[in-house]
């Protein structure tokens, strides 16, 4: 129940997409780079791929959430998709798209619901500027862990 937040942010990164698959795809690495995540814990035995399910401790400025989290869709060098299933539900991806010049561009989109006691329909309304803004915080750092790592 509870309308959509659509939720997108992309960046071009100055690698290709090869280089920055292997940050995505390396789901233990994305508390180094995401702001918003605290801790990821493995629920199974994957670590990779379609069925990898594992829970993030989540924090936004005074909010922490418990996202349950299982990958839906994995296509080497292009496409991670996760299926949201704890507080917040849902589903988002990681798309990622060679550009000209050796570099990629990553898309991030998110349709999450926001349970009523996290304001329902407020929530969705007032959390997509802030977790537009943490998430384009993140692809930043995203982009320059990349970089650095090049």
């Amino acid at each position: 129940g509870g309308p959509v937040a659509r939720i997108r942010v992309e960046r071009v990164v100055d690698a290709p997409p090869a280089t920055v698959w292997d940050r995505l795809a390396d789901i233990a690495d994305h508390v180094s780079w995401m702001a918003d995540a605290v801790a990821i814990r493995f629920t199974g035995a994957r670590r990779r791929g379609v069925g990898t399910a594992f829970t993030c401790e989540t924090r936004v400025g005074p909010l922490r959430t418990l996202d349950v989290m299982e990958v839906t869709d994995w296509e080497e060098d292009r496409l991670i998709g996760v299926r949201h299933a704890g507080v917040v539900t849902g589903t988002g991806r990681f798309l990622l798209r060679p550009e000209p010049g050796g570099r990629s561009r990553v898309v991030w989109e998110e349709d999450l619901r926001f349970p009523w006691w996290l304001g329902g329909p407020v929530g969705a309304t007032l959390g997509r500027p802030v977790l537009r803004w943490v998430w384009r915080g993140n692809l930043r750092r995203l982009a320059e862990r990349v970089a650095a790592a090049g």
